[in-house]
């Protein structure tokens, strides 16, 4: 399994509009092929930093998907809304603790 963090850094008066883009797809997001986890975190002392967390079956499935036209779509979306360029880390589970 593959875990995706990717961190984001909105324009302040952006946040909405990044809120609304995310809304409207999230439910395409997580129900493409090797997605078994999606989330939105916002951080708690600068509301405009956003991080999406997500779960990939394999890596393979995360690259289908960044080739894919649904991110094509919503990145085309978000990227104008960043005051700071996106930050991404896709890494393996190295421990879980329930």
């Amino acid at each position: 399994m593959i875990v995706r963090v990717v961190k984001m850094t909105f324009q302040s008066e952006k946040v909405d509009d990044f809120k609304q883009i995310f809304e409207k797809n999230k439910s395409h997001i997580r129900n493409f092929p090797g997605v078994s986890h999606l989330e939105l975190l916002q951080d708690v002392h600068e509301p405009n930093i956003f991080f999406t967390y997500s779960h990939w079956e394999q890596l393979q499935d995360l690259e289908n998907y960044r080739n894919s036209d649904l991110f094509q779509k919503v990145w085309s979306e978000t990227k104008p809304l960043f005051a700071k360029k996106a930050e991404a880390w896709s890494t393996d589970r190295a421990q879980h603790l329930p």
